[in-house]
């Protein structure tokens, strides 16, 4: 047998009843690009959800909560399979408007974005959004805002304090579990939009970013392991994977669900080996990139691995 051809692909076999796990398995078993690195992800993310000793990250990019990915999110919090949450501040905006009774709905890419915008129709690629929505978040929004205490407070604490009045969505389920939310760029967001109206208007807290700094570092310094799954890049991704530049710390586990390309130097597209040259993944650790559509990889990912992890 000539050198590394001991490992033949298989073909793909389906049947009916197969369970998300069986899937994934069958994936392995072909082993090729992008099913084949899927594969290798759950294995991965097993094991970060396995070990005792693994402070599991979380970065979530990308218009998640418009496309239903949230409830993922919310349910890996409720099972205690996410200590450090990063979000864009857009996610959050989103999850919010969908805990106050307002949805987002099934569009078209194909349409009038100017007949959109008369009929007061936001549109997220194939998902429509009334202009109702930020009003009913303006109106519970600006009410949260000005019990705020005159004093400074961190963003994930405000984030705390939002999520203390929801029932259900990603910012409930944080609050609940205690589970900090890091929003290092709140303010491109509606939620920091809302905001800055309110501090035309009334009493001006003292919105302490450095704070959560303090805060997530202590983390990152006192991990005895540490795991990442990034869903896109951006703002969550960096701040999530450099947490460990100031610790003698790395990630032991990442996985990366990405659209984009490494080629171009975005961070986004950037590849964990690229990571491991900061510093940021330990030289031994395990670093995994799913290229594809994360409203694909990440039910599958999140499911298979469930799966596995809640048989035993």
């Amino acid at each position: 047998m000539r050198k590394h051809c001991d490992d033949p692909v298989r073909q793909f076999i389906p049947r009916a009843g197969m369970t998300v796990n069986e899937l994934v398995m069958e994936m392995g078993g072909a082993g090729a690009y992008n099913g084949g690195s899927l594969f290798h992800a759950v294995n991965i993310y097993e094991k970060m959800l396995t070990d005792q000793d693994m402070t599991k990250f979380f970065g979530l990019s990308g218009a998640m909560v418009p496309a239903g990915m949230g409830g993922i999110v919310s349910t890996l919090i409720e099972k205690k399979h996410i200590d450090v949450l990063t979000s864009t501040g857009a996610n959050l905006t989103h999850d919010l408007i969908e805990a106050i009774g307002c949805h987002h709905y099934h569009g078209q890419t194909e349409y009038d974005d100017l007949e959109l915008h008369k009929e007061r129709i936001n549109r997220i690629y194939d998902v429509f959004l009334p202009n109702e929505a930020y009003e009913k978040l303006e109106e519970f929004i600006q009410d949260v805002y000005n019990d705020l205490p005159e004093q400074p407070i961190t963003i994930s604490k405000l984030l705390r304090v939002i999520g203390e009045q929801l029932d259900t969505g990603i910012l409930a389920t944080a609050a609940k579990h205690d589970v900090p939310i890091y929003c290092p760029a709140f303010q491109d967001s509606v939620l920091g939009l809302q905001y800055w109206m309110y501090s035309q208007f009334h009493k001006k807290t003292i919105l302490d970013a450095i704070g959560d700094m303090h805060d997530l570092l202590n983390t990152a310094f006192s991990v005895k392991k540490a795991g990442a799954v990034l869903i896109g890049g951006g703002v969550p991704k960096n701040f999530t994977l450099q947490t460990m530049l100031m610790t003698e710390n790395a990630f032991t586990y990442v996985i990366q669900l990405t659209g984009d390309r490494p080629d171009l130097g975005g961070l986004s597209g950037a590849t964990l080996d690229e990571a491991k040259s900061w510093g940021k993944i330990d030289e031994d650790g395990i670093g995994v990139t799913v290229y594809g559509d994360a409203t694909i990889t990440l039910p599958i990912l999140t499911a298979a691995t469930l799966e596995r992890v809640e048989r035993k």
